[in-house]
């Protein structure tokens, strides 16, 4: 979510100005609130510009009064780097939770309101109520939950708690794509592409159309579909 990165050099643009992002996100937006006594969770998704899959949401409620060094932004990380940091989360954190919406119910109730779904599961499955919710962008989609939510564009190289969120959800869906899905349905590459639209993936499509686990209403995919029936 959020505006463009450059990921080699941490930079983004906004309005034709280069913006440095920071190299390691601190805890300056959890520290108000942890000196306040209250529990602060950071929530960020993963999966929704993908064709395929769920959108994956995660919650990570980290100690106040201890730091977990290396924390980056998900994106700026290679797979091998992601499944350590997020192993390394788990052990490390307060409490951890996940939640999704699964591709038919992106195609029931629409991308906002799935998003909503995940982020409200994860947050309810929390073993510890967070009071406040650092959400990355500029959208508040836990509108619905008695929290305090402050949403932070690039939150996910401000925040350390919506780091290791992101950390979290991207390697329980890349792993839930390339392990699960991929053995369901081999042509689609999934195991590569994450349901992302690659070209071997828009090839397959092509040739075989959607699966059970694409979703069926996303435009851009009707829209490869209808051009592909044309031709």
């Amino acid at each position: 979510m959020g505006l463009p990165v450059n990921r080699r050099k941490n930079v983004t643009y906004k309005r034709g100005r280069r913006i440095r992002l920071p190299d390691v996100p601190g805890v300056r937006r959890e520290q108000p609130h942890w000196d306040a006594g209250r529990i602060v969770a950071g929530v960020d998704e993963v999966g929704r510009g993908a064709w395929a899959g769920p959108v994956t949401y995660a919650a990570v409620i980290l100690p106040s009064d201890r730091r977990m060094y290396k924390l980056r932004d998900s994106k700026l990380l290679d797979p091998v780097r992601r499944r350590q940091l997020a192993a390394r989360v788990h052990d490390f954190a307060r409490a951890v939770s996940i939640g999704e919406a699964t591709n038919a119910e992106i195609d029931t109730l629409g991308m906002s309101a799935a998003m909503q779904l995940a982020a409200r599961r994860a947050v309810q499955g929390l073993e510890v109520r967070p009071e406040v919710l650092l959400l990355d962008g500029n959208w508040d989609f836990c509108a619905d939950l008695e929290t305090t939510n402050e949403c932070i564009v690039h939150g996910d190289a401000h925040s350390a708690s919506i780091a290791a969120a992101s950390i979290v959800a991207k390697v329980t869906r890349d792993s839930h794509m390339a392990e699960v899905v991929a053995a369901e349905h081999p042509p689609y590459d999934f195991a590569s592409n994450k349901g992302y639209p690659s070209p071997s993936h828009r090839a397959a499509l092509a040739q075989h159309g959607p699966c059970a686990s694409h979703r069926q209403t996303w435009a851009p995919l009707r829209e490869l579909l209808d051009t592909t029936q044309k031709d």
